[in-house]
Order: C-alpha cells, then structure tokens, then sequence
C-alpha cells in the first residue's frame, strides 16, 4: 500500500618496527570495520522506509504547513511504495507536534515540518520544552516565501525609502499590525525597525485574518503579511504593496523590489518550512529523505502548485538545513534581545 493517509492528533628499531606492524594491523582492522559500517549504513538507506512514515503537521488541516505536508507526503508515498500519515497534531503555537516529534524513535519514521518560529522559540520561551539544535536532526528546507511590506493606502509613502523617512520624522506615530507576538510579521517588523533605526508601535492580533482586516479598513496603517494572504487586497487597490522581504523578488510580483535593494542593505526574512527528525536518526536515513524529497520538489506538477501557493521549492541538503537553522537562531535572538519582546 501506498500513497498519504491522515491523523488528527613514540625508539629502537625493534620497538619502531613492532610498533609500526601494530599500526599496520590497526589500520587493516579500521579499514575493515569502516567498510563493514559504510556497507551497512548503505543497507539501511536502500532498505528504508520499510513502513509508513509519519509526518508531523503541527498544526490545523487547512493552513499553509498543512499545504505543503500533503503535496510532498503523497509524491513520497508514491515513490516509497508506502503509506505517508499526515498527523496535525495543534497547539501551543506548533510546540506540541514538535514536542512529540523531538521525543520520537530516531529511526526516520516520525517527522515534522515547522515553521520559521521554530528558531525565534528558544528566545521567546522562558522554559523550553525542546532545543532545536540538539533535539533535532535536520533533513531539508523544503519552501521557503516572502513576506510583503505593505501599507494602507492612506499611509504618505510610495516606497521604503519614504517610509522610513516618514516613521524618522513621526517616532512612534505609525503603527504596525502582526498575528501575534513572535509571529513572522511581528519579527520582521523589529528587524526592520532596528535596521532602519525607526519607531513604530507593535499591535498585536489572535491570527493574521483579523490583523489584515483592521489594516484594509485603515485601523493599522502596515504589516508584513504574507503574499497569498493579501494578494487579492493589493491588486484591487486596498493595500500598497513597497517590497518583499526576500533576497531575491517574488514571481508573484516581479516588479517590487525587495526591501534589501529599498534602502535596508542585507535585509532578509523567509516565512519557510523545514523538515525535522529526532536526533539521532541515522545520516543514511535523512540523506536518503532529503534527495526524495528534493526530487519530489522538482517535479514541475509540485513545483507550480506551491508556486501558485506563493511557495518557492527548495530541498537542500541537512547540513545546509542545519546551518540554515543556527544562523536565524542567532540572528533572531539578536532581534528579540534588543527589542526586549517577552512571549505572551
């Protein structure tokens, strides 16, 4: 059976040369033994998965995470000739189905896709129930979207240049609106005001809906949504797009500029989603997951449906993806530490 199913939840010469027979025959004895582990940590690799593999959503059905997780899990599926459980397991901002999968076998068998909050958590939460590093052994990125800038028309400011100027001129006159304190929005709104050297006032909402629709009707005057989230609203004239917050443009929008090339040099923020075993988990095993995933990615039916989505296919490698993760782990403790942010 195959396919993705779905759960809700150093002398004399003698010395010298009986050292250097000692050495030799060590050496022959590590060789042997290396080749007995590579052969065998190549059998584990050919021979997995053997059953179905269950994949950690960490939140609701429905959402973005739970996108992305069903597209891939059933390309998996297809290919492993086995079943890929899609189990939302929600609650406490994606920490509970993170939780469960940290303190899984180690055997690849239980996985979870998290989000870019999976590296703010360490510096938001007074008791961590995990450590992302060393709880955690990294298989891939698997996508990664911009977040936009964008500004209630009302707002005097055609670009970030102006809105930076504007904000210099007015401290604390503008004021920003954010799912929730150390959400995605939340966290490139301080990292844009400690770049630009700005004050803007947070105001915090349950969910990004609401936030949204208090910033359509001009009751915030900007925010870093998403882009499906407010594509429709930019396109009618009901927001004001200034830029992304990617290194590189959004196909989505080709034509507005980044923040980077705005005004804020080196300015990057990715709303991304990643794939994690327990730690632990064979290399053989999160290679082997990483190159199917990747090739799942690449194929152009998957690639155009997380386009369409607003998401851009990635699949790099786990010491990437381990690399990747350390360095916004610092970069966000950073943010938070000179904000003074506290969790909720």
């Amino acid at each position: 059976m195959s396919g993705i199913a779905c759960r809700t939840h150093p002398v004399g010469r003698t010395s010298l040369s009986r050292r250097a027979g000692a050495g030799a025959a060590a050496l022959a004895l590590c060789t042997g033994t290396c080749g007995v582990q590579a052969q065998a940590s190549g059998d584990l690799a050919s021979g997995w998965p053997a059953k179905p593999v269950r994949w950690i959503v960490p939140f609701t059905p429905g959402g973005a995470a739970d996108i992305v997780s069903r597209l891939i899990g059933q390309k998996l599926g297809e290919s492993w000739k086995q079943t890929v459980v899609i189990d939302n397991r929600p609650g406490a901002g994606g920490n509970v189905g993170t939780e469960a999968a940290a303190r899984s076998a180690p055997d690849g068998y239980t996985v979870v896709l998290v989000p870019a909050t999976f590296t703010t958590y360490p510096s938001l939460s007074r008791k961590p129930i995990y450590d992302p590093v060393r709880d955690f052994a990294p298989i891939t990125l698997v996508s990664s979207s911009p977040l936009m800038l964008v500004v209630h028309p009302t707002v005097p400011a055609k670009n970030v240049r102006e809105l930076i100027a504007l904000a210099r001129a007015r401290p604390d006159a503008l004021n920003y609106a954010s799912s929730g304190t150390g959400a995605s929005a939340h966290m490139a709104a301080e990292l844009f005001k400690s770049a630009s050297r700005s004050r803007i006032v947070h105001v915090p909402y349950k969910g990004q809906p609401p936030a949204i629709l208090d910033l359509v009707s001009g009751q915030v005057h900007m925010m870093f949504p998403n882009v499906p989230s407010v594509l429709q609203q930019v396109k009618a004239g009901r927001l004001r797009a200034l830029a992304v917050t990617t290194d590189r443009r959004s196909s989505l929008f080709p034509e507005l500029p980044t923040v980077a090339e705005s005004g804020i040099p080196g300015f990057e923020v990715n709303q991304w989603s990643g794939l994690l075993a327990a730690a632990g988990t064979p290399a053989a095993i999160t290679e082997k997951f990483q190159r199917d995933v990747a090739a799942a990615l690449a194929l152009p039916d998957t690639r155009q449906a997380l386009l369409e989505q607003g998401f851009e296919p990635v699949g790099n490698t786990p010491a990437q993806f381990a690399a990747f993760i350390k360095a916004e782990i610092t970069k966000w403790a950073t943010v938070i530490r000179e904000a003074g942010i506290r969790a909720d």
